[in-house]
């Protein structure tokens, strides 16, 4: 199993390097997530030991629960649906929330860091692909959305998050992707004092499409660790 980790995360990092050199970019500025979800602790330590530092969990019970027993100096993003009672699992071990898709969420979530003096990195998660079974902001609700959230003092929008159409066309797929980087542009020129460095974009079957159109932040789970149960 070991070795097939090691194998794998090889592949992937052959595969970045690859699509970096279409798009005229360097690895450098990708950040490869891997992704626990269902995994246990024993398989996620072994991409730890193969080298990977960035985790990324979709459930906070399992967040909590794998950052207690996993080495300290792992890098913890959640990157799943949050519901605001669960908050209190996934704060205080996340270097950076994907998934804010809601003013209520955000609400919660300032709320829970005020109270704490705590400052929380966020993305806003868009829904580009106009699915009803995805979570995240309608692209023409995004500026206003960012209106709102970037008055409150305990969060800090550091970019975009989606997730591609499921779908083969790839057309589709460049399509939702380069939404979110335009979409970036447009609030990056509506408010000039924000950088907004991270747009979080691909997963194992379509990340070579989402670096070629702008990703930093890569969310790979079955290519690293295989099919996931439940």
């Amino acid at each position: 199993m070991k070795n097939s980790i090691e194998e794998a995360i090889a592949k992937v990092n052959k595969r970045i390097e690859a699509a970096c050199q279409r798009a005229g970019r360097k690895p450098e500025e990708i950040t490869l997530i891997a992704v626990t979800k269902t995994f246990p602790a024993e398989t996620v330590k072994q991409a730890y030991q193969a080298g990977l530092r960035v985790f990324g969990e979709n459930r906070p019970q399992e967040l909590r629960d794998k950052a207690q027993v996993l080495p300290p100096d792992i890098e913890w993003h959640f990157i799943g649906h949050l519901q605001t009672n669960k908050i209190k699992y996934v704060v205080p071990r996340a270097v950076l929330i994907h998934s804010v898709d809601s003013i209520h969420l955000a609400r919660a979530l300032e709320q829970f860091a005020e109270k704490r003096a705590l400052k929380i990195p966020i993305l806003l998660e868009v829904n580009t692909s106009g699915e009803s079974s995805k979570f995240g902001f309608k692209p023409t609700e995004v500026l206003e959305a960012f209106k709102t959230i970037k008055e409150f003092n305990h969060l800090q929008i550091k970019g975009l998050m989606t997730i591609g159409p499921l779908t083969d066309n790839e057309r589709k797929i460049r399509q939702a992707f380069r939404q979110l980087y335009q979409l970036r542009e447009e609030l990056l020129r509506s408010f000039e004092s924000f950088t907004l460095p991270y747009l979080s974009m691909g997963m194992s079957g379509d990340f070579e499409i989402a670096i070629e159109e702008g990703s930093t932040h890569i969310r790979i789970g079955t290519a690293i660790f295989g099919a996931r149960g439940r």
